[in-house]
Parts: C-alpha cells; structure tokens; sequence
C-alpha cells in the first residue's frame, strides 16, 4: 500500500513587501487619523469610503512606476483561467478610485464635492527598508472647483493637520509649485510642443523624475540626468533626457528659481516662461494662491512657493504641493538628514474626464500616514507604548463570576480591564503577563480579602520603579500596592489612572 507523502506545513511568515501592526501601533495610527479627521470635517469635507478593488480600466495607466505602465498594481483576471473577464486590481492610491466614484455617482453628490478617505493601498513594487507593498494613505479633495481658492484651502488645511497631529510650526513646510509653469519652462526650453503634445514625451518624463530626485541627487546629479544620463554608486546606468547644455540650464534655472520672498519668486518665474501662454497661466495661478493663503493668515513660515518641486504621477495638470518635515534625524548609516516628505498632491483637472468626456475639475492632498506616524515618534508626541489594560487577577477558579463583575464594573465606568483568562495556579505568571500587556494595575483579590470585603491594586509601573531606584526607606513611604474597600474599586482605579496620567 503506497505510503501518503506527508504534506509540509506552511510557513509562517508574511509574503514579501508585507507587515503585521500590534497594539500600540495600531491605536496611535487610528487615534493621529481622528486628529486629522477632526481637521478636515473642520473645513467642511465628508468621508467618503470606497472599494479596494477596481478595474485595471478604472484605474487607468496613471500608475506610479511609469517606467512599467500596469505593472505597479496587484491584478488578476475574473473567470476560469484563460477566461475573458474583467482585470481587476487593488487601489493603488485613493485618488483614481476617487475619480470613478464621483463620475458614477455625480447626480447625487454636491458641486463642488469635498471628501476625506483613508485606508489601505497596494503596490507592486520592490519592497525596501522602509518599504513596504501595502500602507496607509490619507487623502482629502475638492472635485469640481476650477478656481485657485480650493488648492489654497487644500494647502492651508495641510498645515493645519501638521500641527494639530503634533509637528510643532518651525519642524514643516508646505511647498507649492505649478506644472504649468515646468511646461512653459519646457516649451521655451524646446521640450515641449503645445501643438505636438506627444512630442519629446520620454524626455518631458526624464525631466520630471530628474527634478523630483532634486533633494536626493543635488544639481549636478540633475544636471546629469537632464543630459547624457548618470551612473550610480553601484554601477546602474540612468538614460538621461538628452537635453543640450542650454535646455538643461533653462530647466535648472526654473529648479533654483526660488527666492527670499513669494512676490520675488513669481517675478523671477515669469522671466524664465518668457512668451509662453501656459507657463504664465500657471504663474498667475500661484500668484493667486499666494495672495489667498496671505489673506487666511498662513506666511512663508508655513507655506513657501518652491520651484523644484514637481510630483512624480503624471496626471497632474496645475498646482501641485508637497509638506515636508524640516528636522534632522540620523540614518540608518548615522548621517544626519532632514526628515522629509510626508504628504504631496495637486490639481488634476483630467482625471473624472476619461470616465465622462467632460472637464472636472480636482484637486487633492495625500498624507502618508505610516511616514507621519514615525514623525511624530521621532519628536516624542506618541508613547512608543501604549498604556494596556487592568488586569483583574484570578485567586480562585471558583469565584470567575466575581472577578467578571469586578471587570464588568470597571468598563463600565469607562476604565479598559480583562480579566486573567490563563493557568491562574502561579501567581506570578499572571504579573508577568500584566506585564507584557503594560498593564498598569492589578487588581487582587483572595479569599481572605473577600472575607473583609476588600481588595488589593497594585501599581505595576510604580512598583518596578521602587525596585529599581527606591531606597527602604521610600519603598515603605510609597508602597506600590495599596488595601482598599470593595466598594471603592472603580474610584480608587480611576483616581490612580488619573494620577499616573497627569504626572506623565
């Protein structure tokens, strides 16, 4: 009789390019989203939640990794294999799918339509340090407003959320530029042909990923990439956009065209775009948002206009921003560096259109949540821990009603508590566990304190603390565990909660 193969079990780990989020990370990210959530219904947006999944049609070719147009997403066909069903595909960002929603459902839906949406995204790129082929977006857009007034809203909302989540005014900045005003650099610079809008597009594309690696590569890393192309610190070659010295310094002209002021910035803007029709268009749209974010009181300590910054997705078609935190951290190699970017976004007036055939207006921010959550940890405005549960001991196993109502009691009173549902036979082995949950009290009670109708807490953080640093003498002064009536438990838990926090 053949002998079964015995089947090998499977592996217990994530795939590649996926993570698993305990605890504490989870609850601080839900609790920094309300505190943006709180923001944006402060200016009026609705939450919008919409599917995950899309047709490869409905996202369209707007992906990413334009160097593989459709190979960024995460596809598989309907059907039995080789059948002819739709492709579908997890959402690569919320925007796209924000574009389906609004032209299938645009009857009934407000003009101008605000929302907010936050949640997963998927992309099918190579996973890094850092990486990772599923995070968390948080975007808020205005469909439907052609005027400059709504990218000055997104842009001030922006640095509002910055600072109500916890980045102090001074640690970010918010920086707009134009695409419109890159394209007139790009006409006069001979790239770009108003008549022949394919024309010279692979090396329009070159430009755009060029000055996007401004921060990353320097000028002359740029100036490189605008011409013959770059060769990297492990050998890789970078095809360059083929620009001659003179196109390549009109570009990095437009790139360092910042100055000490707004007005002085847009001046200079304007010589570069010379007789360019769309280049001024986009210099008289960042006039406008400036003078606007002036009015709402919001200076060049919070938000500049900033030439080099260009977005890498291809469907924007105006305004576009970027919030970067401006504090150093240290690498990985321990180099000091600036943080740097945690949100981006911009005018993409083309994008509801392939769904209708008419012109929507859009415009739109993206926050990435998991790169502002490390933010706020780096500056110390999240506890690398959160505070666990109180822990209800277990004395004995014929009294787990009591001890039930003990934690029934306390949750009720808005006091989050469990009772030890292990092995209870070695006490210690439920402190340990209290322990690991970063419990900060226990609450115990035998048979004999039944009998008097009183119970023990004992402050798990207070004790360790008294053995680590206490003398005798202050261990006896200040004891971690304290006696006290049945009937108090729930003032007395919520009194020591309430000390421990304020004193934190």
């Amino acid at each position: 009789m053949a002998k079964h193969k015995k089947q090998p079990r499977p592996k217990a780990e994530t795939p590649k390019g996926f993570r698993d989020y305990f605890g504490a990370e989870v609850t601080q990210r839900d609790a920094m989203l309300r505190a943006i959530a709180e923001v944006y219904d402060l200016y009026g947006f609705d939450a919008l939640e919409s599917s995950a999944i899309e047709t490869v049609e409905a996202l369209g070719k707007f992906l990413p990794d334009v160097d593989r147009p459709n190979a960024g997403v995460f596809a598989w066909q309907e059907g039995e294999a080789g059948g002819s069903g739709d492709w579908l595909a997890l959402r690569y960002d919320l925007t796209a799918p924000l574009a389906r929603v609004y032209a299938q459902h645009k009857n009934d839906l407000p003009t101008p339509y605000r929302r907010y949406a936050m949640g997963p995204v998927w992309r099918n790129e190579k996973p890094g340090p850092g990486r990772f082929r599923q995070f968390y977006q948080c975007d808020a857009d205005t469909v439907g407003s052609a005027g400059m007034a709504a990218d000055a809203e997104i842009c001030a909302m922006l640095a509002d959320t910055l600072e109500a989540v916890g980045i102090a005014r001074g640690d970010y900045v918010v920086r707009i530029n134009n695409r419109k005003v890159l394209n007139g650099v790009m006409e006069v610079a001979g790239v770009l042909d108003p008549s022949h809008p394919e024309k010279f597009a692979e090396a329009r594309g070159i430009v755009l990923r060029a000055i996007d690696k401004l921060d990353r590569l320097g000028t002359d890393g740029v100036a490189a990439l605008l011409g013959e192309g770059r060769r990297d610190e492990s050998g890789d070659f970078a095809k360059g956009a083929g620009l001659s010295p003179a196109q390549a310094g009109t570009v990095l002209g437009f790139v360092g065209a910042r100055r000490e002021t707004g007005a002085a910035t847009v001046a200079r803007l304007r010589e570069l775009v010379q007789n360019s029709a769309t280049g001024i268009e986009g210099v008289d749209e960042l006039e406008q948002i400036a003078g606007l974010l002036a009015a709402g009181g919001y200076g060049a300590d919070r938000i500049v206009i900033d030439p080099s910054v260009v977005r890498g997705l291809g469907y924007y078609t105006g305004p576009v921003y970027e919030a970067e935190l401006t504090f150093e951290i240290f690498d990985d190699k321990g180099r000091r560096r600036q943080f740097g970017s945690v949100a981006g976004g911009g005018r993409y007036d083309d994008l509801v259109r392939r769904f209708t055939g008419q012109d929507v207006p859009a415009t739109g921010i993206s926050i990435g949540v998991d790169r502002l959550l490390a933010a706020l940890r780096e500056k110390g405005r999240m506890r690398s821990a959160g505070r666990g549960p109180v822990v209800v001991t277990v004395m004995d196993r014929e009294r787990m009603a009591d001890y039930q109502a003990m934690a029934a009691e306390l949750r009720k009173s808005g006091v989050r508590a469990e009772v030890y549902l292990g092995n209870p036979k070695n006490f210690g082995n439920q402190l340990k566990y209290a322990d690991r949950r970063a419990s900060p009290l226990a609450v115990i009670e035998g048979a004999e304190e039944k009998a008097r109708g009183v119970v023990q807490i004992k402050d798990l953080a207070l004790g360790a603390r008294i053995a680590e640093n206490a003398t005798l003498e202050e261990w006896k002064e200040r004891p971690a565990q304290v006696e006290i009536a049945r009937g108090d438990l729930v003032s007395c838990v919520r009194d020591m909660l309430a000390s421990r926090s304020g004193g934190a």
